[in-house]
């Protein structure tokens, strides 16, 4: 029987960090749901025992249901009949086995019908599910909407809405639509109010992932006369009301299990969530960082199996008399994956853990007023989880579209051929750069935590601490690529040329990205063994990425832009 959390030690590696007992203890209230809940943990060690036995149900259900519902689902697909969505007989199976586990509305709080699980351990749920199909992530994984009703809805919604995700209805999120992609200031979906005080949605959304949900969160333009997004409100509409239809589902390259829809409303009922015109200033903008942070668990999971394949495959298939992974060039091919995928998982969980302190702390502000040292920390994290969020979808995502096009190259002409998952693996791979913001966007919402420092205060603060002996060479590196890093951020800012900074941008990105996986790495490796041949592979890897940037921007000057801006003759 495979289980998708067991045979895979990392996992219980980052469920372990010395930064959950703090998360543990503050998600927890101290403790204070002991006695009224059976089921909540008494202390720390009983929160972690639970988090790992609901994580050990995840990865027998991914293993030994969803993983093999996963090629028949992706042949088979989502239909419409009649305006509805009728799902893949796997998916259906999929479903059915994750609400009867109680795998829906993790994160919520137990006197909503949730597990009040931290946002890490729902992450690391996130992460296996998607290495067992991708796009069935995508539908169990937008449960993470709650989180918005959770933090912006009145009570009586919280009590209405919540309590049934957590019992398994599916979410959505419209907010695209035909004219407008990830220009969400053009929305024009249209919010009416009626006499009674009763609102109704009119127009069209596209490209809504899991569209035909129970539950959705919608962004509409409420205000008349707006054309921006200060006119924009957020809402909730119910599908037992009745007034949106799904015109058609997208025939996508990949993800294919999850239904892409094009809705129509049609007077759809709907109820307005916190206040008007801060649909997308606040409201979306937080929808969308939950989004991210579960992007890049998705994309992480692609990784993962990707890895898995490619790493069985070489060790079964024979060339010249031997196995092909005792060739040097797939033997590097097979390393380097390795070191991006723990890589990725690294500044995965370091993000989920920021977001986590800084979105307990929103919390408890609202139970009480927080002290001078937790606001102080509460900001800090929060500075954080804005920085690491977008460099963790970026990179994560960049990173898995990587590792599956090396594991059909691993392949080889087998990994054409739809006899093989890396196939599969491969066309789902692709959207995760795309969707929940392209990379280019990530590195728009990470360039300034460049230009501000934010980057290279963490990692002047890890530069600090003490590594292995053994391990004394690569932070060498890791501060030679700093310094490389602080020379590039100042010659490009020091220019006076917003387009300048602008191409720039996604270099300075990735240069940073790279040195913070790097030390991130080389903590965890000091707490385990494992992680060193990553490592060391990925330093190398980051070092020749940070020079060949660094070497870039050393002999660029602003006007050579102009040979880069495609003009028509």
């Amino acid at each position: 029987m495979a289980n998708f959390y067991t045979d895979n030690p990392v996992l219980k590696h980052y469920l372990t960090h010395p930064l959950m007992e703090k998360i543990v203890a503050l998600k927890e209230r101290d403790f204070a749901d002991a006695d009224k809940y059976d089921y909540a943990p008494q202390d720390f060690e009983d929160a972690i025992d639970s988090y790992d036995k609901v994580l050990e149900i995840v990865g027998d259900i991914c293993g030994n249901i969803v993983a093999e519902n996963a090629e028949e689902v992706d042949h088979e697909g989502p239909r419409v009949e009649n305006g509805r969505v009728v799902y893949a007989e796997g998916t259906k199976r999929n479903l059915d086995a994750c609400r009867k586990a109680g795998l829906m509305g993790m994160a919520m709080p137990r006197r909503l019908g949730g597990l009040n699980f931290p946002i890490t351990p729902y992450i690391m749920a996130a992460d296996i599910v998607s290495r067992a199909d991708t796009g069935f992530e995508n539908i169990w994984g937008l449960q993470d909407c709650a989180e918005t009703i959770y933090e912006f809805a009145d009570e009586e919604q919280k009590q209405k809405y919540i309590p049934r995700v957590c019992a398994g209805e599916t979410m959505s999120m419209d907010l695209t639509e035909p004219d407008a992609g990830s220009d969400l200031q053009s929305v024009m979906l249209k919010a009416s109010q009626k006499e009674d005080g009763s609102w109704v949605l009119n127009g069209v959304k596209r490209f809504i992932t899991n569209g035909d949900a129970d539950i959705h969160l919608v962004l509409a333009r409420s205000e008349e006369g707006t054309k921006d997004g200060r006119g924009l409100s957020m809402f909730i509409y119910d599908k037992r009301n009745g007034g949106v239809t799904v015109r058609r589902i997208e025939n996508k390259m990949g993800i294919k299990g999850s239904p892409t829809c094009e809705l129509v409303y049609k007077d759809a009922p709907a109820e307005l969530v916190g206040s008007r015109r801060m649909g997308l200033i606040k409201y979306v903008m937080a929808l969308m960082n939950g989004a991210r942070l579960g992007i890049a668990a998705q994309s992480v999971g692609v990784s993962e199996i990707s890895y898995r394949e490619a790493l069985a495959y070489a060790k079964d298939r024979r060339q010249f008399g031997k196995a092909i992974i005792e060739f040097p060039a797939v033997a590097e091919i097979l390393s380097v994956m390795k070191a991006k995928l723990d890589a990725s998982r690294a500044l995965l969980y370091a993000c989920s853990r920021f977001v986590d302190i800084y979105k307990v702390y929103d919390d408890i502000a609202k139970e009480r007023k927080l002290t001078v040292d937790e606001k102080k920390e509460a900001k800090a994290f929060s500075r954080l989880a804005d920085a690491f969020t977008p460099l963790a979808k970026g990179m994560t995502s960049e990173f898995c579209n990587q590792n599956a096009y090396d594991c059909i190259q691993i392949h080889g002409g087998s990994g054409f051929m739809k006899d093989y998952a890396c196939e599969r693996v491969y066309r789902d791979a692709r959207i995760t750069s795309i969707y929940e913001g392209t990379t280019q966007l990530q590195v728009v919402a990470a360039i300034r935590h460049v230009s501000t420092g934010t980057y290279l205060d963490w990692i002047k603060g890890e530069e600090a601490k003490e590594c292995l002996p053994e391990d004394q060479q690569i932070k060498a590196i890791l501060e030679n690529m700093t310094q490389q890093y602080a020379n590039a951020v100042e010659a490009v800012f020091g220019v006076e040329n917003q387009g300048y900074h602008d191409f720039m941008a996604r270099r300075l990105v990735e240069m940073a990205g790279y040195i913070v996986m790097g030390y991130l790495l080389l903590d965890d490796t000091k707490r385990n063994e494992m992680f060193r041949r990553s490592l060391h592979v990925f330093v190398k890897l980051g070092q020749a990425e940070t020079t060949k940037h660094a070497d870039f921007i050393a002999n660029f000057r602003p006007e050579q832009i102009s040979d880069y801006l495609f003009e028509e003759k």
